[in-house]
């Protein structure tokens, strides 16, 4: 299998870390590099969760970004009574020594996208202000992209409000450019974000580890059991860095897609037209400028999860 050279763009907090270990780790991503912006917490506590989860997995010097620290329009608000005050699981995890790329995130994703000599697949698990920066400053570079797979939106329900999911949420202007910025899309949303996950024993277990990528993992999960007094932890972001590399555990249709940046209740939802072709063709009213996009509607749950478990553990069984 040959290798995807990636670019992460996240706002790490606690799943992020589980997609961040995972394509550091994974021998067939080359992790050109990644960016950081506002979102489950402040960029600069994003930027140091980060480098700790590089530490955590033992990865060289990948260049790591600093992105925007707000969303394009509005105030941020942010998920840290999801993630802890330090979007980390409030763990005390020691402070990593290595140094921040001085480019700017936009800077670095012109950089890397124009250096490689391979397509670039770029995995926004985040609000996507940087990635719509990036793509109003640089659009010759942007050309370049060979696909953005993000984490975000739904086909059905919300989390952060009944109709939107939370990145999109964040800052719906943004994910409003990106789908519409004629780069070929899949979207990996709550559709599916919720069903891989791991259990309080399998967390155990890989804590008890010799790995310390695994021993990390293991102490992040179950602070967030904890947190939420819930018995099983969604791998969350990590499926969408799965979904570039295996494709065959996912399937995907494709829909016609708005973002609804409105002020009213359904601000951040992606409206998707999943009628049928015989209603799509009998009723009069359409969306309005929508974007075509690939929705990751289905995955092989146990595979995605036997995948990221033997990543983060070599010696998983």
């Amino acid at each position: 299998m040959d290798k995807t050279s990636m670019i992460l763009d996240v706002d790490t907090g606690i799943d992020d870390a589980y997609a961040v270990l995972f394509a550091a780790l994974h021998p067939n991503i080359n992790l050109l590099g990644i960016t950081c912006v506002d979102g489950n917490t402040n960029v600069d506590q994003v930027v140091a969760n980060t480098l700790k989860v590089l530490d955590a997995a033992g990865a060289p010097d990948i260049p790591v970004a600093r992105g925007a620290t707000r969303p394009l329009l509005g105030p941020s608000v942010y998920a840290e009574y999801v993630h802890g005050a330090d979007g980390m699981g409030d763990l005390s995890i020691e402070r990593s020594s290595r140094t921040v790329d001085s480019r700017a995130a936009i800077e670095l994703l012109r950089d890397l996208i124009e250096g490689s000599h391979e397509p670039v697949t770029l995995v926004p698990v985040a609000p996507l202000t940087n990635i719509a920066l990036f793509l109003r400053a640089f659009p010759e570079s942007a050309k370049k992209i060979h696909r953005i797979l993000l984490m975000g939106g739904s086909a059905s329900a919300g989390n952060a409000t009944p109709a939107a999911e939370f990145n999109i949420w964040h800052d719906p202007e943004a994910a409003a450019i990106v789908f519409h910025s004629g780069v070929p899309i899949t979207m990996y949303g709550l559709d599916v974000f919720m069903r891989p996950g791991i259990t309080q024993q399998e967390a155990a277990k890989l804590r008890s580890s010799q790995s310390r990528p695994a021993q990390f993992a293991g102490e992040l999960i179950e602070a967030f059991i904890a947190r939420l007094g819930i018995a099983t932890v969604t791998l969350g972001d990590y499926g969408a860095v799965a979904a570039a590399i295996h494709p065959e555990l996912f399937s995907t249709e494709l829909f016609d897609v708005v973002v609804d940046t409105s002020p009213g209740p359904g601000r951040g939802a992606t409206i998707c037209d999943r009628r049928d072709a015989f209603l799509r063709d009998f009723e009069p009213i359409s969306l309005e400028n929508p974007a075509t996009v690939s929705v990751v509607m289905d995955l092989d749950v146990e595979a995605v999860r036997q995948l990221w478990l033997k990543t983060i553990d070599k010696g998983w069984s």
